[in-house]
C-alpha cells in the first residue's frame, strides 16, 4: 500500500538449535515416523558390510588352501566368498533403495515445513526478506540439502559401519598390520579438518551470494518493462555479469578447496597400501604372518581405504549442506510476531464501529511511526485518510488489520480490543482493494473464490456483475474459466481492478479498506470502478486512502495525517474552511478552484 511503507520490525529469526544444522537435517531422514524404515535400512546395511568384509578373509583362507593343495577346501572357500559377495550386492541394493526413499521424503518434509512456516509468519518477516532471497532458500538451498540427503547420509552410514567392522577384523587378523594401516588416518583427519576450515566460510558466502543473484534476477525480470522503457538493458546485463562473476569466484574457491580433499585422500590411501604391503612382507619373511593372512589384510586395507576416502571427500557436500541448511532452518524455526492471545475469542461483529485510542506504533524499536492517534469511525461511515507521502497512512491500515501489533494505546472494533480477538475472525470481516491489483495464475473463477472458502459459482458471478466485471469476462474466450497469467497481465489494469473489487464482494466484508483503487485508468473505466466501489461500500465501515482528494470529498470524516500524527479530522467543507494542511493539499491539486468550486482570481 502507499503511504509510509514498512521497514519491518527487525527481529532476527532464531538460529537452529544446539543439535547443529547437520544433526537437524539428519533428523529429517531418521525421524518423524521414518524410524522403522531407517533402522531397517541400517540393519540391512550392517549385514551387507559384514558380507563384504568377510570376502577378504575368505579369500585369504582360499589362498592358504591353494598353497596347501587342499582343493575341496579351496572350492568351499571360493563358493562361500562368491555367496558372500552376492549377499552383499542384494542387501546393499535394498538398503540403498530404502535410504533413497527416506532421503527424498526428508527433503519433501523440509520443504513443506519451510513453506508451511512462511504461510504462518507475520507480514514483518516478508518486509525484511527480499523475494529473491526467499526464492533462493526455497530452490538453491533446498537443492543443496537434497544432495546431502540423497548422497551423503547413505555414504556416511555405510562408511561408518564398514570402517568399524573392518578395523575389528583387522585387529583380529593381525594387530601389527592394523597399526601400520591406521598410521595414515591422523593425516587424513588433519586434511579433512583443514579443508572444512578453509571451505566452510566460502560455502556460507556462496549461498548468500546466490540469494542476492536470485533477488536481482527476480527484480529485473519483474521490472523488464521499466528496463526497456528506460533503455537500461545494458546496465542490467552488466550488473548481472558482475554479480554472477562474484558467485563464480566464490564457488570456484569453495569447490577448489573442497576438491583438494580428493587428491590428498588418494595419496594417503596409496601410502596406506604401500605401508601394509611392506609391513606384511617383512612380517611374512619373519614368520609372524602367513601369505594368506597378508593377502586378506591387503583386502581389508582396501575396504578401510574406500570409506575413509568417501567420508573425507564428502566434506564439500556436507559443508554446502550445512551452509544451505542453516538458511532453511532459520525460516523453519522462525515464529510469527503477531499471534492470538491465549484467551482470544472470535470477534463478535455487531455494526462496524472502529476506535483508535492514543495509538503509538513503530516498525523498528525506538523509531516511532505513529504518535498518539485517536479517532472513531461509526458504523457504515466512509473515512478518508490523506496526507503527504510517508505520513503514516498505510501504517494505520496495517495495524487496523493487525498485520502488526501497536506499541501503546488500543484499537477496538465494536468495543472489543483487537488484542483480545482472534486474528482470523478479525480479517474474515475485513476486505481490501489495493492500488496494485494482484491476481493469481489461475482461472478468473478461482481468483474470485480466493476471497471466501466455499463461495459458489453463482455468488462469484453475482459479485462480478455488481463490480461491472461480468460483461468483459463473458467476452473472453473461456469466460470465467479463462486462465490468467502471472498477476493477471493478460488483462487491462482496469479489468484487473474490477476483478479485485468483485473478489472483495465475494468476501462479504464488514470493514472495507480502499487504497486509491481508481488510479491510472481511463475516465470510462474509472466510472465503472467507482460504481462497483459504491456497491461494495454500501453498509460497510470504509477506510479510503486518498492521493486524489476528490475521491474522499464526500467522506463522512477525513483524517489528515502528517509525520505519524492525525493533525486534522472532519468533513471536507469544514477542513477547507480551516487554514490547515488539508486546505494546502487541496489547493495544490486544484490550484484554480476556490473552496466553493468557483475559479480563483
Amino acid at each position: 500500500m502507499s503511504g509510509s511503507g514498512p521497514t519491518a520490525r527487525l527481529v532476527p529469526p532464531r538460529a537452529p538449535d544446539g543439535r547443529g544444522v547437520i544433526g537437524r537435517l539428519f533428523s529429517y531422514v531418521a525421524g518423524r515416523g521414518s524410524q522403522l524404515t531407517f533402522w531397517s535400512a541400517v540393519a540391512l546395511r550392517a549385514l551387507s558390510v559384514v558380507a563384504l568384509t568377510a570376502v577378504p578373509a575368505l579369500t585369504g583362507a582360499a589362498v592358504n588352501a591353494m598353497r596347501s593343495s587342499d582343493l575341496p577346501a579351496l572350492r568351499r572357500w571360493v563358493v562361500v566368498a562368491a555367496v558372500s559377495a552376492l549377499l552383499y550386492v542384494l542387501l546393499a541394493g535394498v538398503s540403498e533403495l530404502m535410504m533413497t526413499r527416506l532421503a527424498t521424503s526428508a527433503t519433501m518434509r523440509l520443504q513443506r515445513d519451510m513453506f508451511g512456516t512462511m504461510q504462518r509468519l507475520s507480514l514483518g518477516f516478508f518486509d525484511r526478506q527480499p523475494v529473491g532471497q526467499l526464492l533462493s532458500r526455497v530452490t538453491n538451498d533446498t537443492e543443496s540439502v537434497a544432495t546431502f540427503n540423497e548422497n551423503a547420509v547413505s555414504q556416511i552410514m555405510r562408511g561408518t559401519f564398514q570402517i568399524l567392522l573392518t578395523v575389528v577384523l583387522m585387529v583380529v587378523t593381525n594387530w601389527r598390520l592394523t597399526l601400520a594401516a591406521l598410521s595414515v588416518v591422523p593425516v587424513l583427519l588433519l586434511v579433512a579438518a583443514g579443508v572444512a576450515r578453509a571451505a566452510g566460510p566460502a560455502y556460507a558466502r556462496l549461498q548468500e551470494q546466490l540469494g542476492d543473484l536470485s533477488g536481482f534476477q527476480e527484480e529485473t525480470i519483474s521490472g523488464h518493462g521499466v528496463l526497456i522503457s528506460t533503455r537500461r538493458q545494458a546496465w542490467a546485463d552488466e550488473q548481472h555479469r558482475v554479480a554472477a562473476g562474484e558467485v563464480f569466484e566464490t564457488a570456484s574457491h569453495a569447490t577448489f578447496t573442497g576438491l583438494l580433499q580428493f587428491p590428498a585422500t588418494m595419496a594417503m590411501t596409496t601410502v596406506q597400501m604401500v605401508v601394509v604391503l611392506v609391513t606384511g612382507g617383512l612380517l611374512a619373511a619373519d614368520g609372524q604372518a602367513d601369505v594368506g593372512e597378508v593377502i586378506a589384510f591387503v583386502g581389508l586395507a582396501g575396504l578401510l581405504a574406500s570409506p575413509l576416502s568417501d567420508l573425507a571427500n564428502l566434506a564439500t557436500t556436507t559443508l554446502a549442506a550445512a551452509a544451505a541448511g542453516r538458511r532453511v532452518l532459520e525460516i523453519v524455526d522462525d515464529a510469527p510476531t503477531v499471534v492470538d492471545a491465549p484467551d482470544a475469542a472470535p470477534l463478535r461483529f455487531e455494526a462496524g464501529k472502529v476506535e483508535f485510542r492514543h495509538v503509538d506504533f513503530s516498525y523498528v524499536p525506538g523509531r516511532r511511526i505513529l504518535h498518539d492517534n485517536t479517532f472513531t469511525a461509526l458504523p457504515g461511515q466512509k473515512i478518508g485518510i490523506c496526507g503527504p507521502t510517508g505520513a503514516g497512512k498505510s501504517t494505520i491500515i496495517n495495524i487496523l488489520t493487525r498485520y502488526y501489533d501497536v506499541d501503546a494505546g488500543e484499537i477496538l472494533v465494536d468495543d472489543q480490543p483487537l488484542s483480545e480477538v482472534t486474528i482470523a475472525s478479525l480479517r474474515s470481516n475485513v476486505g481490501m482493494v489495493l492500488q496494485e491489483a494482484f491476481l493469481f495464475s489461475d482461472t478468473i473463477m478461482n481468483n474470485l473464490r480466493y476471497a471466501r472458502e466455499g463461495a459458489t459459482d453463482e455468488e462469484c458471478i453475482e459479485a462480478a456483475t455488481r463490480a461491472n466485471a461480468h460483461h468483459f469476462i463473458e467476452l473472453l474466450p473461456d469466460g470465467y474459466d479463462t486462465m490468467l497469467v502471472e498477476r493477471g497481465a493478460n488483462l487491462s489494469q482496469g479489468q484487473r481492478q474490477m476483478l479485485t473489487i468483485a473478489r472483495a464482494m465475494v468476501a462479504r466484508p464488514r470493514i472495507l479498506i480502499l487504497d486509491e483503487a481508481t488510479s491510472n485508468v481511463d475516465t470510462r473505466t474509472e466510472r465503472l470502478i467507482q460504481e462497483g466501489l459504491r456497491r461494495l461500500m454500501s453498509g460497510t465501515t470504509s477506510f479510503v486512502i486518498a492521493h486524489r482528494l476528490s475521491t474522499i470529498s464526500d467522506a463522512d470524516a477525513i483524517l489528515v495525517v502528517d509525520k505519524g500524527r492525525i493533525v486534522e479530522q472532519g468533513r471536507h467543507d469544514d477542513l477547507l474552511a480551516q487554514d490547515g494542511l488539508y486546505r494546502r493539499l487541496w489547493y495544490s491539486q486544484f490550484k484554480t478552484q476556490a473552496p466553493s468550486g468557483r475559479e480563483r482570481r
